[in-house]
């Protein structure tokens, strides 16, 4: 455990906000623990020992994918925004954690990056409220870009921190930011805009399906939706290298109950099977799964006869005779974004949940 000097704990997504909330503070003579969450979804693990020179900051990564997996398999309280991104439950996650670790670290506040007006799901001045009231933070809370323009905190008033240092910001220009980033001498310029993969279109077209049929949602799930093709037919699930970086990594992120399908003889893509729960796919579903997979093998398609396709999970190894066929009979596919969009709404609808559709710039999933 590190020794417990610090003044505050800063949540630290590598973005423009964040980085000069950090600043505004350590530029009065406190020390910051800075925070960078990392999920399946967002964080940039391996930046992180570039951001501590390039920024001269003290950072640490903190892994929240299982808590981040379980708060979307049970659905986020507050709505998903104009894609799949939870923001307002992900920035209450990441405060409730950061105040766990507090303690670790001697804190007495937590610092955020977030500007009022920025955003139009997560940084309205209802939901900042909301947000520090749902993660427990409402005395331990400071937004410094912003300060000026919300309740004084209670180490602003006790003159821990010197509340006329603060800002003012408001809005979604970035003028002022950039003119404070000039001010701080910032080697790199970091880009305000993305960060979440939940808040992409194509991105949600992979994660929902896991959703509604995976029976146990956990991140490692989350993390096999993001490697090359992903194809469902009903509950099977098929995930299909690109190229030979996606192949690794399927082969690591695949369980022992999986099945792995490649082509015999023809250069080819792996393909990773989920069997959930250990129950495994009928012979009808793995015959045609291996005729869609070797679909993905142009040198055998262009050959027009019946290949070889080895499928192997755990240690039991086999090979079936199949046609390749991109159009099989049990119909592989991946759902257009407009049918995920429905699906999302009409079950936020059913778990009565908020349904937001304000457009957004795709923002909100930034853990500023």
């Amino acid at each position: 455990m590190e020794t417990q000097h610090y003044h505050a704990v800063a949540l630290l997504s590598g973005g423009l906000d964040s980085i000069l909330a950090v600043k505004l503070v350590e530029e009065q003579g406190l020390r910051v623990k800075c925070l960078h969450f990392v999920s399946p979804f967002f964080g940039k693990p391996s930046q992180v020992r570039r951001w501590r020179s390039i920024y001269a900051l003290d950072i640490t990564t903190v892994d929240v994918s299982d808590d981040f997996a379980r708060m979307l398999a049970e659905r986020p309280q507050h709505g998903f925004g104009k894609v799949m991104n939870p923001c307002v439950d992900c920035k209450i996650l990441m405060l409730r954690r950061a105040r766990e670790l507090m303690t670790q670290y001697g804190a007495t506040f937590i610092i955020t990056g977030e500007v009022l007006g920025q955003r139009p799901m997560s940084q309205r001045r209802d939901t900042l409220n909301v947000i520090r009231r749902d993660a427990e933070v409402r005395d331990l809370l400071l937004r410094p870009l912003s300060a000026k323009l919300l309740d004084p905190t209670p180490f602003e008033l006790s003159g821990m921190v010197d509340r006329e240092r603060l800002l003012a910001i408001s809005g979604r220009g970035r003028k002022e930011q950039m003119a404070l980033a000039e001010r701080f001498a910032l080697e790199e310029i970091p880009t305000p805009a993305g960060g979440c993969k939940l808040a992409e279109r194509e991105n949600a077209r992979r994660y929902w399906p896991v959703l509604v049929h995976a029976p146990t949602v956990t991140a490692a799930e989350f993390r096999l939706s993001n490697i090359g093709r992903q194809y469902w037919q009903g509950a099977h699930w098929l995930s299909i290298g690109r190229h030979q970086k996606d192949n690794e990594a399927l082969e690591r992120f695949a369980f022992p109950g999986d099945l792995r399908f490649k082509v015999v003889g023809y250069p080819g893509p792996l393909a990773v099977g989920r069997q959930f729960n250990g129950q495994p796919w009928s012979e009808e579903v793995v015959c045609d799964a291996a005729s869609f997979v070797a679909s993905f093998s142009p040198k055998a398609v262009r050959d027009g006869i019946a290949v070889a396709v080895r499928v192997t999970c755990g240690e039991t190894v086999r090979e079936v005779q199949v046609m390749p066929a991109r159009a099989t009979v049990l119909g592989w596919a991946e759902d257009e974004w407009p049918v995920v969009r429905e699906a999302i709404r009409a079950d936020a609808r059913a778990r009565a949940l908020p349904v937001h559709a304000t457009p957004d710039d795709g923002r909100d999933g930034e853990a500023e």
